[in-house]
C-alpha cells in the first residue's frame, strides 16, 4: 500500500482566518488534482503564529456546526486534512491544537503539550498545556500528530510509537535561528532530529514547517519526509511557498523491522518501573 503525501508550506495571515481557511480549501483542491490522500499543513495554519492577545478572537472548534470547519470537512471528502488552529474547549481555555480530517469527519485532535516559554517565544502566557500524546487510526494505518516543541522531547514520539503508531506528522511554525552563508541553524537541527526518530522508531516522519515574516520572526518551510530507515523521501525550498509531494511506501515498515526489529525489543514495561522509581526520588 502507498500514501501519496502532500506537505503544504504556507505563508500565514496574522488574525485572518477567513483569508487563511480560502488558501486552505484551494491548496486542498490543488493537491486533490495530484492524486494526494493526505495534505499537512503546518501549526497554526488558520490563525498565525504570534497571536498573543488574539487567542480568544481566532478560535474555533472542529465540528460540523462551526463555520471554519464546515468546508474544511466538506473538502476533507476529497483527501485526508491536517491543519493547525486554536482550539476553545467547553470551560474557554485556548490551546494551539492540529486536527486529522478524512471523509468528512474529525478523526483525532491533538493539542500541544509542550509549550516554549523562553527566548522568542511567550506561548504559556496566552494558552493551555494539552494533557495527551495519542495515537489513532487512518485508512492508511495508525498515526500520530506532534506539534513544533513537542517533538524536541523524546518522550512524546516515543508515546506514540508505544501506542501503535507508524506514521508520525509534524507541524511546526519554526522560526529560523542561528543563520550563516551554508544554512538556517534551526533547520539543520530539525532535519537531524526527524531523520534520527524515523531510524530510531522506525517509522515515517513528516514534517510541515509553514514560511514567511510575522512580527519580526523569519519562517524557514523545508518540509521533509523520512522512510523508517532514516531514509530522506522528500524535502521542500527553504523560504517559499510550496506543496511537497512524497510517495511512502507503506511495506517498507515490514521490511525494516524484519531487518531491525527494534520495536520487538523494545520493554516500556521497564520503563515504566523505572519512571516510577526516579519519580519517587523526586
Amino acid at each position: 500500500m502507498r500514501l501519496n503525501l502532500a506537505l503544504a508550506q504556507i505563508n500565514t495571515k496574522l488574525g485572518n482566518v477567513e483569508a487563511n481557511l480560502e488558501k486552505h480549501l484551494t491548496l486542498a483542491k490543488e493537491a486533490h488534482s495530484q492524486n494526494a490522500d493526505l495534505l499537512v499543513f503546518p501549526e497554526l495554519s488558520l490563525t498565525g503564529y504570534v497571536l498573543q492577545d488574539l487567542v480568544p478572537a481566532v478560535a474555533c472548534r472542529p465540528s460540523e456546526d462551526d463555520p471554519v470547519f464546515k468546508p474544511l470537512l466538506k473538502a476533507s471528502r476529497d483527501l485526508d486534512l491536517v491543519v493547525g488552529f486554536v482550539d476553545e474547549d467547553a470551560r474557554h481555555r485556548f490551546y494551539i491544537a492540529a486536527a486529522y480530517l478524512a471523509r468528512g469527519e474529525v478523526v483525532h485532535v491533538h493539542h500541544k503539550v509542550h509549550l516554549p516559554t523562553y527566548t522568542i517565544f511567550d506561548e504559556r502566557r496566552f494558552l493551555a498545556i494539552g494533557d495527551s500524546f495519542r495515537a489513532f487510526d487512518t485508512r492508511f494505518g495508525r498515526a500520530g500528530i506532534l506539534i513544533c516543541e513537542d517533538f524536541w522531547h523524546v518522550s512524546s514520539p516515543y508515546l506514540l510509537w508505544m501506542d501503535g503508531a507508524d506514521i508520525l506528522l509534524m507541524t511546526s511554525a519554526s522560526p529560523g535561528r542561528g543563520v550563516t552563508d551554508e544554512h538556517i541553524g534551526s533547520s539543520e537541527w530539525v532535519e537531524t532530529v526527524h531523520k534520527a526518530y524515523a531510524g530510531l522508531f522506525t517509522v515515517f516522519v513528516a514534517h510541515a514547517n509553514r514560511v514567511g515574516f510575522e512580527d519580526g520572526l523569519n519562517f524557514w518551510g523545508g518540509a521533509t519526509a523520512y522512510d523508517p530507515d532514516g531514509r530522506l523521501i522528500a524535502k521542500g525550498p527553504y523560504d517559499e511557498e510550496a506543496i511537497t509531494y512524497a510517495e511512502l511506501d507503506l511495506g517498507q515498515l515490514r521490511r525494516t523491522r524484519a531487518r531491525l526489529p527494534l520495536l520487538r525489543d523494545e520493554c516500556p514495561e521497564l520503563v515504566h518501573r523505572e519512571l516510577e522509581r526516579i519519580l519517587q526520588k523526586r
